[in-house]
C-alpha cells in the first residue's frame, strides 16, 4: 500500500489514537478499555484499529522505549563512505548486527548513517572497525553525543505537523540532577521485566497478563517497576512508535550545524525547542566535516523541511548548515537489551 492510500484510509479516530498511542499507552491492567473511553468507542474496535494500523505498517511497534546509555550500553552514530555500488551491500551487512537500529542512506559525501549499540564490556570501537572492513567500507567517523539535548519522535496526526514538545534538556525532568549518560544500577528482576516490556505488545484485552505469570509475579508489579524505570530516567515512555513514511511524514532529514564552541549550549537548546526537532545532539567536528550539531526533522514534504530549518537558522543566527535527507531506510527498529 502507498503512503497516500495508508494515509487516506484513516480516519479521525485513527488519528486521535495514534496521537494517544504516541505520548503513552497506558500501563493497566486492560489500556485498551482506557484508550476506548477516551476515543468514545468500545475495546474491542480499539484492538482492530490498531490491528488494521499495524497491518498497514503505520504502527510498527508497541513497547517501552529504553535509554541505551542509562543502561550501561555504549552507542553512538556512524558516518560511512561506500562506492555507490557497494552501499547496499554495506548496508545490508551492518543490518546483521543486533546493536544496529537505524540505518539510513543518505545524500552527501558520507551515504550510509546508523547507529551503534554494545553491550557493557565490548568495545564499540573495535565493533564498528571489525564490521567497517568486513562490509568494504572506504571510509568512516564515529561520532558520540557531546552533549544531549533533545530526544523525543512524536507527531500530530490530526494537524499533520511536528509535535515533539517535550523534552528535558538537563534531563528526565524527573527531580533527579543526574548526568545523561550516567548508568544506572539495574536489578536480575528488573532485567527479565525489560525483557519483556521491550517486546511488541500483543493486541489482546490484558496484554501484560502473560508476561506477569512469565516473571511469576502481579501485573501491577510489573506497573511499578515501569513507573520506577521512568523515575530513574531508565525507561523514557511506554508507546507506540510510527513509520513515519507510512503515517505521512515523508520527509526526513538529519540537519548538521556548524555551530561556534562558545555558543554550542545556548543554540542547542533553541534547536531543541522546536517541535519539529525530534532530535538534537552536539557532536565531534573533523576538518572535512565541521558540524557540530545535529537535529532529526521530520515533515510531510522537502519544502516543509527546509522551511523548519531556514526558521531554526533564523532564530539562532547560523547559516552555515546542510540538509542530508534519507534516500533509503535500512533498518529501523528498537535496541534488545540483555538478550
Amino acid at each position: 500500500m502507498t503512503t497516500a492510500k495508508a494515509t487516506s484510509s484513516m480516519d479521525g479516530t485513527d488519528r486521535k489514537l495514534l496521537n494517544l498511542l504516541q505520548s503513552k499507552c497506558p500501563l493497566v491492567e486492560r489500556p485498551f478499555d482506557v484508550l476506548a473511553d477516551q476515543l468514545e468507542i468500545g475495546p474491542d474496535e480499539v484492538i482492530d484499529r490498531v490491528k488494521r494500523l499495524k497491518d498497514r505498517n503505520v504502527v510498527r511497534q508497541i513497547s517501552a522505549i529504553f535509554d541505551t546509555r542509562r543502561l550501561g550500553y555504549k552507542t553512538c552514530l556512524v558516518a560511512m563512505r561506500f562506492a555507490d555500488d557497494k552501499l547496499d551491500q554495506g548496508a545490508h551487512i551492518f543490518n546483521e548486527h543486533p546493536g544496529v537500529s537505524h540505518n539510513y542512506a543518505r545524500v552527501g559525501d558520507y551515504n550510509l548513517w546508523f547507529t551503534m549499540a554494545v553491550a557493557p564490556g565490548e568495545s564499540l570501537e573495535e565493533t564498528v572497525k571489525v564490521w567497517a572492513e568486513r562490509a568494504g567500507a572506504e571510509r568512516y567517523r564515529m561520532l558520540p553525543t557531546v552533549k544531549f539535548f533533545k530526544i523525543g519522535v512524536n507527531f500530530d496526526m490530526e494537524k499533520e505537523e511536528g509535535a515533539a514538545e517535550q523534552y528535558s534538556p538537563d534531563g528526565y525532568g524527573n527531580g533527579k540532577k543526574k548526568a545523561w549518560n550516567e548508568v544506572e544500577p539495574v536489578t536480575e528482576f528488573e532485567i527479565e521485566v525489560i525483557r519483556e516490556l521491550q517486546e511488541d505488545m500483543p493486541l489482546v484485552p490484558e496484554p501484560f497478563l502473560q508476561m506477569a505469570e512469565r516473571l511469576g509475579v502481579t501485573q501491577q508489579k510489573i506497573f511499578d517497576t515501569a513507573d520506577s524505570f521512568q523515575q530513574r530516567g531508565v525507561m523514557r515512555r511506554f508507546s507506540a512508535v510510527l513509520h513515519h513514511r507510512k503515517a505521512g511524514f515523508k520527509s526526513n532529514a538529519m540537519v548538521v550545524w556548524k555551530v561556534p564552541s562558545e555558543r554550542a549550549e545556548e543554540v542547542g537548546r533553541e534547536m531543541a525547542s522546536s517541535r519539529w526537532v525530534t532530535h538534537c545532539y552536539e557532536r565531534p567536528t573533523f576538518p572535512e566535516f565541521p558540524y557540530s550539531h545535529y537535529t532529526m526533522i521530520h515533515a510531510t514534504t522537502q519544502d516543509q523541511c527546509e522551511e523548519v530549518a531556514k526558521d531554526i537558522s533564523e532564530a539562532t543566527g547560523i547559516d552555515d548548515y546542510q540538509l542530508l535527507y534519507s534516500t533509503r531506510e535500512y533498518k529501523k527498529t528498537r535496541v534488545r537489551y540483555f538478550v
